[in-house]
């Protein structure tokens, strides 16, 4: 469901500038569970041993919960929000005209942001899925106070305990003891998958069960990336990626920009910028993870991307067959913009001629590599397949560049002074 496809990037046989031995050792070091960060591989399995029982408890409770609200507000942030956000925008779209609808809070500290969301919600029917680990998180710490507060104003505390679903902790944790304290339905965070892994757990499967997506589907598609991706060599796509990539970064390129022609894929490139990102950025090493969305981008940003300073970009373009919805161009009397040439084609047709075009010019005039990932469609399936594929990639590639892909040691330190500047207890 997802090929490589490495015609514009110079890069010969992948085994002949890349010996297929080492991939072979990492494969096995990745499913021995024997290197750095080993103890967070719990994803590596998940699709087939997630607990089914808890499953069941999450559909019978997302059911419940779907026929009383017409907006969920997901609190979280990083892992905890984007997969959700990314996985909703993906399958159903920017504009979905059934089902719960999706909003965010606790994935900014945006003063404007979470008023305006705090005035839209008033005189609507919601409820609330906050997620953390910990409960101790500040954006989403504060986001729940306000909200939580606001429900509890407008439904009672009676009311509230239905319309709010905490996923957290197993058995400890401060949002673990809030929850149990006012009686809010928890889900289980699993201990051994880390926040950027995290989409497939209840972290962003309990709200898209609320919005009304197949998470069975999603299920589906990550099991059949998990049959596709046994090799334990250069024949297996993800490892091709995630080589193809390293020996780019080898050749002194900086940046990986992720490219889709689709709005929809936005934020997918925002959950790939976290996992690659958090997972490689570390010992000074690394590409820098960005992203595009072609045409609109085209239009800021081509000219750079076309002429600008070469040897420290490349694009990875996913290449989407099959469009969610597509729609035909249709005739003008007039014809004043001269655009009857279109008529009759589809925006599916031209958005593909457009990719087929800008590939060329990028790579042939522009020297630009490009690493095409040829997707079939953007359904609940293939968002599934997806998830667990650039998982199995990013664990080869940050192997490869020597660090271990599941700490994120970095990010305490603004933390710490952030903290400090705020007079939190006990830091100094």
């Amino acid at each position: 469901m997802i090929k490589v496809d490495l015609s514009n990037t110079g890069l010969n046989a992948l085994d002949k500038e890349f010996p297929n031995e080492e991939v072979k050792r990492i494969h096995k070091m990745i499913f021995d569970k024997t290197g750095a960060g080993s103890d967070f591989l719990g994803w590596l399995d998940w699709p087939e041993s997630y607990d089914k029982k808890e499953y069941a408890q999450m559909q019978q409770t997302a059911n419940e919960l779907k026929d009383k609200i017409d907006y969920l507000v997901v609190i979280g942030i990083g892992g905890s929000y984007l997969g959700t956000r990314a996985a909703d925008d993906m399958i159903r779209g920017l504009h979905p005209t059934n089902g719960v609808k999706l909003i965010y809070a606790g994935n900014t500290i945006s003063s404007t942001y979470t008023a305006q969301l705090v005035d839209f919600l008033k005189d609507k029917n919601y409820g609330i899925c906050v997620v953390s680990k910990s409960g101790t998180t500040t954006e989403p710490g504060i986001a729940f106070r306000v909200f939580e507060q606001e429900l509890v104003k407008k439904v009672g505390e009676e009311k509230a305990k239905d319309l709010i679903v905490a996923v957290t902790d197993r058995s400890k944790g401060a949002l673990k003891q809030l929850a149990d304290n006012k009686g809010y339905a928890t889900f289980t965070i699993p201990d051994d998958i880390g926040g950027r892994f995290s989409v497939l757990t209840p972290v962003g499967i309990f709200p898209l069960m609320v919005a009304g997506v197949n998470t069975d589907n999603i299920f589906k598609g990550a099991q059949q990336a998990m049959k596709d991706l046994q090799a334990d060599d250069l024949t297996n796509p993800a490892y091709q990626y995630a080589v193809a990539r390293n020996l780019l970064y080898r050749q002194g390129y900086k940046t990986e920009a992720f490219v889709s022609y689709e709005m929809q894929m936005q934020m997918v490139g925002e959950w790939w910028k976290q996992l690659f990102g958090e997972s490689e950025g570390k010992d000074g090493k690394s590409l820098l993870p960005s992203s595009m969305i072609y045409t609109t981008d085209l239009h800021s940003l081509g000219q750079w991307v076309q002429q600008g300073t070469r040897g420290v970009m490349f694009e990875t373009v996913v290449d989407i067959k099959k469009p969610t919805m597509d729609l035909e161009i249709p005739m003008d009397a007039d014809n004043l913009d001269g655009l009857n040439y279109l008529k009759g084609k589809t925006f599916h047709e031209v958005n593909q001629t457009a990719e087929k075009g800008v590939l060329d010019a990028h790579w042939h005039d522009g020297k630009m590599p490009n690493i095409v990932l040829n997707f079939d469609s953007m359904d609940d399936v293939m968002f599934g397949y997806l998830v667990y594929w650039f998982e199995r990639a990013v664990a080869m590639s940050a192997y490869i560049l020597g660090v271990n892909p599941f700490d994120q040691p970095g990010v305490e330190i603004y933390k710490h002074n952030m903290f400090k500047l705020l007079g939190k207890p006990g830091v100094k």
